[in-house]
C-alpha cells in the first residue's frame, strides 16, 4: 500500500503526519505564516527522513488549512467587489437588522468585506420561482467593467435576488467579466451557495471570493513544490465538512475548507468513539490559537449548513460573518496554547483571544514574544519539558515565561510580590474553565448534556487541560489516543471523499409532490458525481436530508429524507427530529421544506492501529513518565506527567493513568 501524507496548517503549528508500512511519523512545526507552503515542506521532509522512504512513495496527500479563516478574521484577502440586483447594495451590512447583544449599547456589527464603494449593481430581476421579471443587459454589465479595472478589483462576487431559483443572470455576468477581465477571479453566489436568504448567500459568496485568489496562489505554489519534491500523487482538501475533495473544488469553493482542521479532528474522535463503543463523546481539539469543542452521539458528529467567522463580540452567536456552507457543528474559542492573558481594571484575569501565534509566538518561544500565554503558564507549571517540546526541535525558555507572566498577570493582579507560580495557575484556570463553560452551553444549545460523556482530547495542548476540565464538567473519564499532538492530521487518514449539494425548493407536506423531490434530488446527484466520481470511483453512500420547519417559523432543523419519501413518512421523521431537539411538538400545524441536501461518500478508508515506537527509560525527571515507555496495563498514579513528542498529558492528584491494547491513555479518578 502506498505511503499517505495529511497535513493541518494551524495557527501556530503546522502538523504533518506520515503513514508507512502501518506505522505513522507525526512531526510538528512552526506554520510559516508569509509562506505556507514552506512550512509543509518541511515537516514533510522530516517525516521522509526519520521514516527512511521516499517522497516518490507517496501515494496520497490529504491537507487541511486554516489559511482562509485566517485571511477572513484578519482581513487579508483580496480586493472584492459586489455586482449585485440594483438597490440591494446594502444587503451585506444591513444584516439581519438586529442586535445580537441587547443592552449593549455600544455594540460593534462585523465589519463587511466588501466596502460600500464596491458594491456595484445592475438592473435585473427574477421572482422566487425563477422567472425573469425585469431582464439582464449585458452591455450594463460590460458598463461596470472600466470601474473595476480602474480599483484594481482581483476578485468579484455575484448575487442577484432569488438567483438560487435560476442563475441565469448571474452566469451571464460570469461570461462577460471572464471575457473583459480574464484575470479576475468570480464567484457565483448561486454556484457557492444556492439557497434562499439573501444575506447568508451574498456573505458566503463574498467570503469565497474575498479569499479565491489566496488559496489558489497557495495551493498552486504548494502542488508545485511537492511535485519538485518527487511527490506526484492526487492531492486531495479536507472540507469542514468532514469529506475530502479534490484540488480542483477546493480552488473555486475556498470558503467550504474554513474549518478543514478542526474537521478532521472531529472525524479523528468519531472514527474512536465507534471503535470503542463510547455512545456520547465530547472532543476537545485545544491547539496553539483555539479550542474547539464538539459533540459526537453513536460515533457521529453533529452537522450543520451554517456557520459563523471571526465572532468579534466575546463568541457571541450572531457577531461574525456568516456562511452557509455544510460543516461539522462545533463551538470554537480563543483558548490555545498561544492565548494571550491580562488583567483587566478590576483585577480579573482574562485569556484570549488574543494569540501570540508562531510569530513571535509565547515567551518561552524565545521569539521576541512578550505576552503572557497559556503555554507560557504551563512552562511554569511543570506541565512540559523545556528539552522536549515539539520532539524536541525547541527548547522552551522558563526565564523568559516567567518574565512574560510577571509582568503580563502577577504585577497588574497582586502586585511585585505576586508569586509566579500562583499567576501561572490562575491563568491555566481561567483558560480551563472557558473551556467547561463552552462545552456546557454548546451541550445546551442542542437540547443535549456535557454530563457523562467521554472526553476525547488532542491537539498539542488538549492532553495538558483535560483532567481539569473533565473534573469542571463533572466527567470520569478521558480518552488521550496516540499521536494526539496532531490528532486532526490523524482525522484527515480516517476521512472519506464526499462532497454535498444543497438546492432551495420550497414544498409543503400538505401539498406533497414526489416528482419535485425526486428532480431535485437528481439534480444534486448529477453536480455531486461530477466531483466525487473523478477521486472516489466505486461504490459510493448516499445522504439525502431536509430542512423543515413548521409554517411560519423562521428556521429549520436537518431531518433525513426516507428512501421512498411521502408526506407520511416525511412528516413522522420531521416530529422525531423536532422532538428530540426541541422536547415537544405542535399538532395540526402544517410542515413546509425548504431546502434539500444532498451528499455522496466514498468508502471510509482503512486506518491501521498506531504502532508505538520501541521502549525507551523513564525519565528522570521526578513526575515524567516518556509515553513511549509504558506498555498495556500499565497505571500511573498522579501527580504526574506523561511525556510525548507533540503534546504532555497532565495526570493530576486525583486521577490515575492507564494505557490500553492500542496505546491510549485513560485518565479516571481515584477520588
Amino acid at each position: 500500500m502506498a505511503d499517505r501524507v495529511a497535513v493541518d496548517i494551524g495557527g501556530t503549528f503546522t502538523d504533518v503526519v506520515l503513514e508507512t508500512g502501518g506505522r505513522t511519523v507525526t512531526t510538528k512545526v512552526l506554520t510559516t505564516h508569509a509562506e505556507p507552503a514552506a512550512g509543509v515542506v518541511h515537516g514533510l521532509q522530516d517525516v521522509l527522513a526519520r521514516a527512511g522512504t521516499k517522497a516518490t512513495d507517496v501515494g496520497v496527500v490529504l491537507h487541511g488549512t486554516t489559511l482562509a479563516t485566517n485571511a477572513l478574521i484578519e482581513r487579508r484577502g483580496a480586493r472584492t467587489a459586489l455586482v449585485t440586483t440594483e438597490g440591494h447594495r446594502d444587503v451585506i451590512e444591513m444584516a439581519f437588522e438586529n442586535r445580537f447583544e441587547q443592552y449593549d449599547v455600544n455594540i460593534d456589527r462585523p465589519r463587511p468585506l466588501v466596502p460600500r464603494r464596491w458594491r456595484l449593481t445592475v438592473a435585473e430581476r427574477m421572482n422566487a420561482a425563477g422567472d425573469v421579471l425585469t431582464p439582464l443587459e449585458a452591455g450594463d454589465v460590460e458598463a461596470l467593467v472600466p470601474r473595476l479595472a480602474a480599483d484594481a478589483i482581483e476578485s468579484v462576487a455575484v448575487g442577484f435576488l432569488h438567483g438560487y431559483a435560476n442563475p441565469a443572470h448571474e452566469e451571464t455576468v460570469a461570461s462577460v467579466l471572464g471575457r473583459e477581465l480574464p484575470d479576475v477571479a468570480v464567484t457565483l453566489a448561486s454556484a457557492v451557495c444556492p439557497e434562499i436568504r439573501e444575506f447568508e448567500r451574498f456573505s458566503t459568496a463574498c467570503a469565497n471570493a474575498y479569499v479565491k485568489p489566496l488559496m489558489s496562489r497557495y495551493l498552486a505554489d504548494l502542488n508545485e513544490r511537492l511535485e519538485g519534491m518527487g511527490v506526484e500523487c492526487p492531492f486531495l482538501m479536507m472540507t469542514s465538512g468532514g469529506g475530502l475533495t479534490s484540488l480542483n473544488a477546493a480552488r473555486e469553493f475556498p470558503i467550504r475548507l474554513v474549518e478543514s482542521g478542526p474537521a478532521g479532528g472531529a472525524i479523528l474522535a468519531a472514527q474512536m468513539a465507534t471503535e470503542l463503543s463510547l455512545d456520547r463523546v465530547v472532543s476537545l481539539d485545544m491547539g496553539g490559537t483555539t479550542a474547539k469543542i464538539c459533540l459526537i452521539d453513536d460515533g457521529t458528529p453533529q452537522y450543520s449548513r451554517a456557520f459563523e467567522v471571526d465572532r468579534s463580540y466575546r463568541f457571541k452567536k450572531g457577531s461574525g460573518l456568516p456562511v452557509r456552507i455544510p460543516v461539522i457543528e462545533m463551538v470554537e474559542i480563543g483558548a490555545g496554547g498561544g492565548s494571550i492573558a491580562s488583567v483587566d481594571k478590576l483585577g480579573r484575569i482574562a485569556v484570549g483571544p488574543q494569540s501570540a501565534g508562531s510569530e513571535p509566538g509565547p515567551a518561552c518561544y524565545g521569539r521576541g514574544g512578550d505576552g503572557a500565554t497559556v503555554t507560557d503558564a504551563d512552562v511554569i507549571l511543570g506541565r512540559l519539558d523545556p528539552a522536549r517540546f515539539a520532539g524536541g526541535t525547541m527548547t522552551l525558555d522558563t526565564q523568559a515565561a516567567a518574565r512574560a507572566l510577571q509582568h503580563g498577570v502577577g504585577e497588574p493582579w497582586r502586585g511585585r510580590d505576586c508569586p509566579i507560580a500562583d499567576a501561572a495557575a490562575a491563568v491555566a484556570e481561567v483558560v480551563d474553565e472557558n473551556m467547561a463553560s463552552a462545552t456546557r452551553a454548546h451541550a445546551a444549545e442542542w437540547g443535549k448534556d456535557a454530563a457523562g460523556r467521554t472526553l476525547i482530547a488532542f491537539g498539542g495542548a488538549a492532553p495538558i487541560h483535560a483532567a481539569r476540565i473533565a473534573e469542571k464538567l463533572g466527567l470520569d473519564a478521558v480518552l488521550v489516543p496516540p499521536s494526539a499532538g496532531v490528532g486532526s492530521a490523524m482525522g484527515f487518514l480516517a476521512a472519506p471523499v464526499a462532497f454535498e449539494v444543497v438546492r432551495s425548493r420550497y414544498l409543503r407536506l400538505s401539498e406533497f409532490d414526489p416528482g419535485l423531490v425526486d428532480a431535485v434530488m437528481a439534480d444534486m446527484r448529477r453536480e455531486a458525481h461530477e466531483i466525487v466520481d473523478a477521486i472516489a470511483p466505486g461504490r459510493l453512500t448516499e445522504l439525502r436530508r431536509a430542512y423543515m420547519r413548521y409554517l411560519g417559523q423562521g428556521y429549520e432543523i436537518a431531518v433525513d429524507v426516507p428512501a421512498d419519501p411521502t408526506t407520511e413518512n416525511m412528516r413522522d421523521a420531521f416530529d422525531a427530529a423536532y422532538e428530540q431537539l426541541y422536547g415537544r411538538l405542535i399538532p395540526r400545524l402544517d410542515v413546509e421544506v425548504l431546502s434539500w441536501t444532498l451528499t455522496l461518500r466514498g468508502e471510509e478508508p482503512h486506518v491501521p492501529a498506531i504502532k508505538l515506537d520501541a521502549a525507551v527509560a523513564q525519565d528522570a525527571m521526578s513526575g515524567r513518565i516518556l509515553r513511549s515507555a509504558l506498555r498495556a496495563g500499565d497505571r500511573i498514579d498522579g501527580p504526574s506527567t506523561i511525556i510525548e513528542d507533540q503534546t504532555s498529558t497532565v495526570v493530576p492528584q486525583g486521577f490515575s493513568a492507564r494505557l490500553d491494547e492500542a496505546g491510549n491513555i485513560w485518565l479516571g479518578r481515584t477520588t
